[in-house]
């Protein structure tokens, strides 16, 4: 009698120790498979199984760098920030070394790099003795597998700068593992000792981030009016006096806070109720608008004012 041997299945087997992530499976993970053979004979059915394949997944190094900023930020002569989010987009844990580059071609004025720093509290801001600066070479600590970092690139502008003159900055994030071509294998140096290899942005990535100059200023014209009791404009006691005071704002920028102040001059008394800004009346009382007049003088609170406008305030007083 002869046998016969019938092959009924072959099944893989297939098993991972860690999920899979963004950019694949986890390095160090310990993919496992095994095939399985049954067959039918004279005895019943037989199963085979062959030997179990082992395959360690390597490192792979891959970096992200994005910039946060919603686009240019104003600036003006002194400090500023950029901010930016560091990505690690290989499968495996990895630290990145961080460099700042404000001399880019196109660039109105350069700025001077004075520091890299983590966002320590997690609120978007750089916070001046609460964020933590990086120092030399500056390297972010190990961030797993998808784990983004903010950091903040803080740079100087220069005090000769002229309005609307714009820079860019470029911040560059590379593996400390290493970077290169992609496909670059350094063997044994990833996670769990297995190789690290070279991802497709070749472990290293640039975003730059700008910035414009607004520089605002504000000038002050004050103008003189007098109507004297006799219908003319003498100087002489009981004529009524009204001064306007114009800032102009001038610049791409805005100035906050702005407030004008005129003190009563000596010789003379505040009409009360003659307040105005662009022709609209204000109170002479503290906190119900814009406007306040005391027994010294008058004081307009403006505000935000953008450059490019000139808000007009006038009162009057009466020459005793």
């Amino acid at each position: 009698m002869t046998r016969a041997l019938i092959p009924l299945s072959l099944l893989l087997s297939v098993s991972l120790s860690q999920p899979a992530l963004a950019e694949g499976v986890g390095a160090g993970t310990v993919i496992s498979n095994t095939a399985q053979a049954s067959y039918t004979g004279p005895d019943g059915t037989t199963v085979v199984d062959s030997n179990t394949v082992d395959l360690s997944v390597d490192e792979l190094l891959d970096v992200t760098v994005t910039s946060l900023d919603s686009g240019p930020q104003a600036a003006a002569p002194g400090q500023a920030v950029l901010t930016f989010e560091i990505t690690n987009t290989g499968n495996g844990p990895e630290a990145f070394t961080l460099t700042a580059n404000p001399v880019v071609a196109g660039n109105d004025f350069d700025t001077t790099v004075d520091a890299i720093a983590v966002d320590t509290n997690g609120n978007g801001t750089y916070d001046e003795g609460i964020d933590e600066i990086l120092t030399g070479p500056a390297t972010t600590d190990v961030l797993a597998a998808d784990e983004p970092v903010t950091v903040f690139v803080i740079v100087t502008v220069p005090g000769d700068v002229l309005d609307t003159e714009e820079t860019t900055v470029e911040l560059t994030a590379t593996a400390v593992t290493g970077s290169g071509t992609p496909g670059t294998v350094f063997a044994g140096q990833g996670e769990s000792g297995v190789d690290a290899v070279v991802g497709a942005t070749g472990a290293a990535a640039t975003a730059s981030g700008s910035l414009v100059v607004g520089i605002t200023t504000v000038s002050l014209i004050k103008t003189a009016d007098v109507a004297d009791p006799f219908g003319g404009n003498t100087v002489v006691p009981g004529a009524v006096v009204t001064y306007t005071i114009t800032a102009n704002v001038t610049g791409s920028g805005s100035l906050s806070d702005l407030q004008v102040t005129d003190a009563f001059p000596a010789g003379t008394s505040y009409a009360p109720g003659t307040i105005t800004l662009d022709a609209a009346p204000l109170t002479d009382a503290s906190g119900d608008d814009a406007g306040e007049a005391d027994a010294s003088g008058i004081t307009v609170d403006l505000g935000t004012v953008s450059g490019g406008t000139s808000p007009v305030v006038t009162f009057q007083v009466v020459i005793q």
